[in-house]
């Protein structure tokens, strides 16, 4: 009987645990999601300065999109491995996606944007604005790691070119691995961060528990 009181107990824990933290479900996480200690340490690195001037910036700048092989493009490709399941091979044409700023589940992509993490204008400002176009075009289509992420178009559109000073997912479950995605494309493609935007990711990735 203890024993069995004892297993009711551990299960309760489990599953508050699970409610409280919101854990995050597979699909999700984009690829290459960093633990912790290593988003705080790719933000440490990170080089703070002021941002540069939008002169010039246009997004036709950053070719993105582009095709991937057998018929798809990057978008296609971001909302197949995205979704829970999908019908269609590109384009897709049906699925069930949950998007992770807003917990929003979705069952048609025209209701879908695919976010970069951090958007082309910010990168511009960061530093990108001197890139060669193969480069922006490069990080525009990024699919090594977790740049790009398919969620429902009104939390993107709300969200527009803002840093995390400015703009972090409503769902505030979904802040912690928001940092991380942010951190860790700064540091791979060697981008700079004004002060109250590491003020912010700082904030943000402290609250992370994974």
């Amino acid at each position: 009987m203890l024993k069995k009181s004892l297993s009711l107990v551990f299960a309760l824990i489990l599953s508050f645990a699970a409610f409280d933290f919101d854990l995050p479900t597979a699909s999700a996480i984009p690829p290459g999601t960093p633990s912790k200690s290593a988003a705080q340490s790719q933000l440490d690195s990170l080089t703070v300065k002021t941002e540069s001037s939008m002169t010039g910036y246009s997004r036709d700048k950053f070719p993105h999109w582009i095709g991937q092989g057998n018929g798809c493009d990057t978008r296609q490709l971001v909302l197949q491995r995205d979704a829970d399941y999908y019908s269609g091979d590109c384009p897709v044409t049906s699925g069930k996606w949950y998007s992770y700023f807003d917990g929003v589940i979705v069952y048609s992509p025209s209701d879908l944007d695919i976010d970069h993490i951090v958007p082309l204008a910010e990168a511009w400002r960061s530093g990108a604005g001197s890139w060669s176009t193969d480069k922006r075009e490069d990080f525009a289509n990024d699919l090594s790691g977790p740049h790009l992420i398919a969620v429902t178009a009104s939390s993107n559109r709300s969200k527009g070119d803002q840093d995390p000073s400015t703009w972090q997912p409503p769902r505030s479950g979904a802040r912690c691995g928001y940092a991380k995605w942010w951190i860790n494309t700064k540091y791979s493609w060697d981008l700079s961060l004004q002060a109250s935007e590491k003020s912010a990711l700082q904030s943000m990735l402290n609250s992370c528990y994974y």
